[in-house]
């Protein structure tokens, strides 16, 4: 008996069931290694890999049981585009995170919605030909990029040019960061306090990590 139903309503479909948990694992499997592995292993923020994977699994199930009923692509890609633009008010999602997102939602409308015209060898070429792309970005072009971050400087007399090294020199020794360069933005002569952004090599600690704005606004 391939299904069972009760008042015209299947109970159990016993082949859509099958493949509703072979291709959810295959997904979480998916995710799971692209969040753990090469997002957190990089970034260490544990709040973004409940969200991601909450998300992606959210959205397998909600789209491949919406596609059982036959929805147009229109609507598929129309929700696409709406958890794509997510964010959340309180604390704006950083570009990167934005972009795993956008990685995390791919992954799970591509898996949710392979038809039979996708062969199962390359809906699993499609997922990891996206995870070796991020291992790749992640190993060997990120790891060049230096971070950065605006702070606030008081010692107004060493912004000037020649002053450059005795500068660079106090910021690292106050900050612990190893910094390549620095940036003179907006400087305020009543207060004795200066914009400035610096630029280092990224560390483990995630309070580091965070992307900062560099703001150029009158106040």
């Amino acid at each position: 008996m391939e299904h069972i139903e009760l008042f015209n309503i299947d109970i159990i479909n016993y082949s859509d069931f099958l493949e509703l948990l072979v291709r959810f694992s295959f997904n979480l499997i998916v995710s799971w290694v692209l969040i753990r592995y090469l997002y957190y292993k990089h970034t260490k923020r544990e709040e973004y890999v409940f969200s991601f994977l909450l998300i992606s699994t959210t959205i397998f199930l909600l789209i491949f049981l919406l596609s059982s009923v036959k929805l147009k692509l229109g609507f598929a890609l129309g929700l696409f585009a709406i958890f794509g633009i997510i964010r959340y008010r309180t604390n704006p999602i950083p570009i990167k995170e934005m972009t795993y997102l956008f990685a995390v939602i791919g992954i799970a409308v591509v898996n949710s919605m392979a038809n039979k015209k996708v062969s199962y060898s390359e809906l699993v070429a499609t997922n990891m030909l996206v995870l070796a792309v991020v291992y790749l970005l992640e190993r060997f072009w990120l790891t060049r990029q230096l971070a950065k971050k605006q702070i606030t400087y008081e010692k107004i007399e060493l912004i000037q040019p020649q002053k450059y090294k005795l500068l660079k020199k106090d910021l690292e020794e106050r900050t612990g960061l190893e910094i390549e360069r620095v940036e003179i933005g907006k400087i305020n002569f009543l207060n004795d306090t200066a914009k400035i952004l610096i630029y280092y090599k990224p560390v483990t600690d995630s309070n580091f990590l965070e992307e900062s704005t560099y703001e150029n606004d009158d106040e």
